[in-house]
């Protein structure tokens, strides 16, 4: 895929994921994908998961289901770039939402989507983890 291919592909997939509608989210997925973000985020402890969820299922389970048990109200993302070299695209973005225990969550985002034959193999997530915790626990 050109690099233009590729940044369009996670830009419909990013759309995509708002609609929680699971089939189409597959399409967008490898059946082997993995989902890696920090360890001991406060998501994935909050939700008692863990940080790498691998299988397309796993990821659309999570997209669909656990990410709204965490984030219940008022979710806004504030994307500042979607840079793309070949099969590799960085998603640089804000996410502003209501956490199901009422508090307002307000973190920074980069996401580095790695494509396989026209799809997303690998997503590695990074963020502000200190930060997240202080929101979701009210502790450092």
């Amino acid at each position: 895929m050109t690099s233009e291919q590729s940044r369009e592909l996670v830009q419909q997939a990013w759309r995509s994921f708002s609609t929680r509608d699971k089939d189409l989210i597959a399409t967008f997925f490898t059946p082997d994908a993995e989902w890696l973000a920090p360890p001991g985020n406060a998501t994935a402890v909050a939700l008692g998961g863990s940080h790498h969820i691998v299988g397309r299922d796993a990821i659309l389970h999570f997209l669909t289901v656990d990410f709204r048990r965490m984030f219940v109200a008022d979710v806004e993302l504030d994307f500042r770039g979607f840079h793309a070299d070949g099969d590799v695209v960085v998603v640089e973005e804000t996410m502003r939402a209501t956490l199901a225990n009422g508090n307002a969550y307000h973190n920074d985002y980069c996401f580095i989507f790695e494509l396989r034959d026209g799809a997303i193999h690998r997503v590695r997530e990074y963020m502000d983890t200190a930060r997240g915790h202080r929101m979701v626990f009210g502790e450092a």
